[in-house]
């Protein structure tokens, strides 16, 4: 019996290690993109939305468009960026499945 409850435990955390992991790198990788796309002002919140979905993309993470939340400070000589990201991603375990909710957020100067 206990085998199995161990058993049971390393299965759960192979599944839900991974989008926790990814996750963190995301959130990385989402500080970069501020940083970068916060000095160009050419960029647009469309841009900036365009930049997080590939960092998205490159995590393999269920996220459109519409869950990205830019805002933005530009005034002399101050140029901020807010982001936020809302996703799911579903984990199967055998007989159960659940969501698992992330919130990264991050943002420069200003915020």
């Amino acid at each position: 019996m206990g085998f199995i409850a161990i058993a049971a435990v390393v299965v759960g955390l192979f599944q839900v290690a991974p989008p926790m992991l990814a996750n963190y790198s995301f959130q990385d990788d989402l500080k970069n993109v501020v940083m970068v796309d916060s000095g160009n002002l050419q960029k647009t919140d469309d841009d900036v939305r365009g930049d997080v979905l590939k960092k998205a993309r490159e995590h393999d993470l269920p996220i459109e468009a519409k869950q990205i939340t830019v805002q933005r400070i530009n005034s002399p000589g101050l140029s901020a960026i807010y982001i936020a990201v809302n996703y799911s991603v579903t984990i199967n375990l055998p007989g159960y499945s659940f969501d698992m909710t992330f919130n990264p957020t991050t943002g420069n100067k200003g915020f």
